[in-house]
């Protein structure tokens, strides 16, 4: 069991399909390299309902997670893929301000004392990158790029319930770890 972790890497995007029921079919991912952090803070809180003067009964609304992916550079396929740019006749990206919201799983692994851990969002949606820059002076200093990552809820028919994410941990099988980026990984019931 890992103890600690560190060092973000192997970011991947899967693009979505939402289907009628909530459930979602994904494309292969593809890997987003340059990432430099990933901050995911939870979303959703407790409800707590007090009776015969103390807490009775507490709810909790798990809405899943907001917070920044900051990458070295948001390349052009997730502009396309899932930002909504388009490419015109001569090879230039361009913004749609109409596009819609393109759902993704973001797969991510943290390294670990004793083995990496890896992650999977369901149902995510990313905000576009902020243009900015500065001269460069005596030392060439690399600017990164973010992107808000909204990760809610999707239906998983298996456990006839919504879920968030998933990670791998010391049980997880070899054949699942080993193939977490080749394809988003769906959860499934155990058989009692």
């Amino acid at each position: 069991m890992n103890k600690i972790k560190y060092g973000l890497k192997n970011v991947y995007y899967a693009v979505a399909t939402i289907a009628a029921d909530g459930s979602a079919t994904y494309d292969t991912p593809v890997a987003f390299p340059g990432a430099v952090s990933l901050s995911l803070d939870p979303q959703g809180e407790n409800t707590p309902f007090y009776a015969d003067n103390i807490v009775y009964w507490v709810g909790v609304a798990n809405t899943g997670y907001e917070g920044d992916l900051e990458i070295a550079r948001v390349i052009d396929d997730f502009k396309t893929d899932v930002l909504g740019y388009q490419t015109d006749n001569k090879g230039v990206l361009v913004e749609d301000a109409n596009a819609n919201a393109v759902h993704f799983a973001l797969l991510f692994q943290f390294e670990g004392d004793v083995k990496a851990t890896r992650h999977v969002m369901y149902n995510c949606t990313a905000t576009r990158p902020g243009a900015s820059g500065s001269t460069k002076e005596d030392t060439v200093e690399p600017e990164t790029e973010s992107v808000t990552i909204t990760a809610t809820t999707i239906y998983n028919a298996s456990y006839d319930t919504d879920i968030v994410k998933a990670e791998t941990n010391e049980t997880t099988d070899t054949t699942t770890y080993s193939g977490w980026f080749e394809a988003v990984y769906t959860p499934t019931r155990p058989t009692p």
